[in-house]
């Protein structure tokens, strides 16, 4: 039998159903999208054009923020739209990319999160062999890895919502297309489809978590050899990861292993892998950073000095 779709177009229900409060969170929200764009595009531009694009860890930071701009250009800005309209309505063909594109760069973001991680440990576990190991013809490597796991991911779920029928309600309880506010939607069962999103995006996101944690504890489990000043060089750097890590991969979690259905604030703990995590990755990377901030002084001083020279 095929699949009944009489819906064109979704209708958002946003964060708060109160007026006076999605205008406090349209200023909000506007403030740190213009930080997001502004952080993430002075680390991009810092990086490209100082040595620290040679380094490994830095390339991939590169990469981090580039996705960090994009991913939340794909939310964000629709989410400041929608709190100053009246109808917060999307058509049934852009819910779709929106779902799609989402899913794609979050799924780059983990993978190069991941791509940061082995790069700590091969710095701190063999150093001898780092520059050998992480060439950059390695990091080109796990970069084109990133997307295509990225596109594996987010194909997959497009294809499994595209074959779901959307025959009643239209209203989204949300403020983005993801897959588990619209498999409420559905007018059929969606056991099976729960267990498959559960596997394609919750235990993945569980597994990937599950490795980081691990390649920190042994990261931590070799700096014993390490001479203090290493420890405490190499624990700043790690410390950093983490957070991010934690910011990123602890909300997704909460989301996404949880079977579509239940009662839980899926909403709001998505804004802080959506909007609060681009928005402290460059903070937690340049704050804690003494050659960040190095590099982003003679890198900004030299384009001050040449603008007005």
């Amino acid at each position: 039998m095929e699949n009944q779709n009489n819906v064109t177009e979704f209708v958002f229900m946003g964060l708060w159903e109160n007026k006076q409060m999605e205008l406090l969170l349209f200023l909000l929200f506007l403030l740190c999208y213009l930080a997001i764009l502004m952080g993430n595009f002075i680390t991009l531009l810092t990086i490209i054009h100082s040595h620290l694009i040679e380094q490994p860890m830095y390339y991939f930071l590169c990469h981090l923020s580039l996705m960090d701009l994009c991913y939340t250009s794909t939310v964000v800005p629709r989410l400041i739209r929608d709190l100053g309209a009246a109808r917060k309505n999307i058509s049934y063909n852009n819910c779709m990319t929106q779902l799609f594109t989402a899913h794609l760069l979050a799924g780059v973001e983990i993978f190069i999160l991941v791509s940061m991680a082995l790069d700590r440990y091969v710095a701190i576990v063999k150093p001898l062999h780092y520059m050998v190991i992480m060439s950059r013809r390695r990091c080109n490597l796990l970069i084109f890895m990133a997307w295509g796991v990225g596109f594996w991911h987010s194909v997959a779920l497009l294809l499994l919502v595209l074959n779901l029928p959307f025959c009643g309600p239209n209203q989204i309880d949300h403020y983005i297309c993801d897959v588990k506010p619209l498999l409420k939607l559905v007018c059929r069962d969606i056991r099976v489809v729960n267990i498959l999103v559960i596997s394609n995006a919750g235990m993945v996101v569980v597994a990937v978590f599950l490795v980081l944690v691990a390649s920190y504890i042994l990261i931590l489990y070799n700096l014993r050899t390490h001479s203090s000043v290493g420890r405490r060089k190499a624990l700043s750097t790690c410390s950093s990861h983490v957070m991010v890590v934690i910011l990123f991969f602890v909300p997704c979690i909460y989301i996404y292993v949880l079977p579509a259905g239940s009662e839980n604030k899926d909403k709001e703990i998505s804004v802080f892998y959506t909007v609060i995590a681009p928005l402290l990755n460059p903070l937690i990377y340049t704050l804690r950073n003494m050659e960040m901030r190095n590099a982003m002084w003679k890198v900004w001083s030299k384009m001050a000095h040449t603008k007005f020279r």
